[in-house]
């Protein structure tokens, strides 16, 4: 089959399982976003794989074996594993990256204990963090600071996750807050765990966590100067949608667990007209060293950037050319208002 078969059949599979994901797509450019639908479609059956309802003992080494033959472009006969082959050697993504992402969805399937903000922020390192540099390097950008920028929006969005679910992973067995946190707050873990409630301890720790996560979301600001133009606005709008997340579970006192958060869709067309504006500024660059927890990806990157070929840098974006493409945009819109009154496109 050709990729662009391929890229449409994962994109089937995340229109019926990853809405979210598979709208946000849909805001990138083609160019990225089909890379991004491949890169997606994996880790949901990885997802799925290890801990979906028809999981098995071996999933990870199979997932492993899978990356294998992915890695030495003979990938498995089926639509995801082409279209991933073909992002990973396009654009070079260590196979440190997915491995780390497998190690994390393996720590849901083996019940690992979060025993300090860490160990948290370490699981929100492999299952978020790794899409989050993942993205950057189909974005070409590979520098050490915008992909711990990238890093730290993964980040982010996992905490408000974790924030967001309480009620969900609770019923499910699961528990993501730092069981320190709970400790210090005057919570029985176990006997919570039995039967979850909410009370204003678990308010308190989830408010805390929501704190650290918008640390992370300004962090990630400033990496997405650094990102290419059309790109920008996509992936503020990640950033603005997910921080809103958490403003609506504040709002609901911190309270997830009669209630799970969500963002209406009055709102997310606000955050997305900001946007389109933010995505015009020039952030101050963020002089924040990466948390230890996310420097195996960082260094998996440079590792690889340094088996290879020296490549040209993309040039950076002036003032001038940022005013050009602006009055480009005008243009454009200009011309397409023009059509519509015309009549010839509807």
């Amino acid at each position: 089959m050709s990729w662009q078969t391929d890229i449409a059949i994962c994109r089937r599979m995340l229109r019926g399982g990853s809405k979210t994901f598979f709208a946000a797509s849909k805001v990138l450019p083609r160019a990225v976003g089909d890379p991004a639908v491949a890169l997606y479609a994996f880790c949901r059956e990885a997802d799925d794989a290890i801990d979906g309802p028809g999981r098995r003992v071996d999933a990870v080494e199979l997932l492993h074996e899978r990356l294998d033959r992915i890695y030495h472009g003979t990938p498995d006969d089926s639509p995801v594993d082409r279209a991933l082959a073909g992002v990973v050697a396009q654009f070079t993504i260590p196979r440190a990256l997915p491995e780390a992402l497998l190690e994390g969805l393996a720590w849901d399937a083996q019940g690992r204990r979060y025993e300090t903000l860490s160990d948290v922020l370490a699981y929100a390192v492999r299952v978020a963090g790794t899409v989050g540099v993942m993205m950057s390097l189909l974005m070409n950008r590979r520098e050490a600071e915008t992909i711990g920028r990238a890093c730290d929006l993964g980040i982010a969005m996992q905490l408000t996750n974790i924030a967001r679910d309480v009620g969900e992973d609770a019923r499910a067995g699961r528990l993501y807050l730092p069981r320190q946190w709970l400790r210090e707050a005057g919570l029985d873990i176990e006997t919570w765990r039995a039967a979850p409630f909410f009370d204003d301890r678990i308010g308190r720790v989830t408010a805390r966590l929501l704190a650290v996560a918008d640390v992370f979301y300004a962090r990630a600001s400033a990496g997405i100067a650094d990102l290419p133009w059309s790109s920008r606005p996509g992936i503020h709008a990640a950033r603005l949608i997910y921080a809103e997340i958490g403003r609506e579970v504040a709002r609901a006192e911190f309270d997830s667990l009669s209630q799970r958060a969500f963002v209406s869709m009055p709102r997310k067309l606000q955050l997305l007209g900001k946007a389109a504006v933010m995505s015009l500024l020039q952030e101050q660059p963020s002089l924040a060293p990466p948390r230890p927890e996310a420097c195996i990806l960082i260094e998996a990157v440079v590792a690889a950037d340094a088996q290879r070929p020296h490549a040209i840098a993309p040039p950076r974006r002036t003032v001038h050319d940022r005013a050009l493409w602006v009055l480009d945009l005008f243009e454009r819109l200009e011309r397409r208002d023009q059509l519509l009154r015309s009549g010839r496109i509807s």
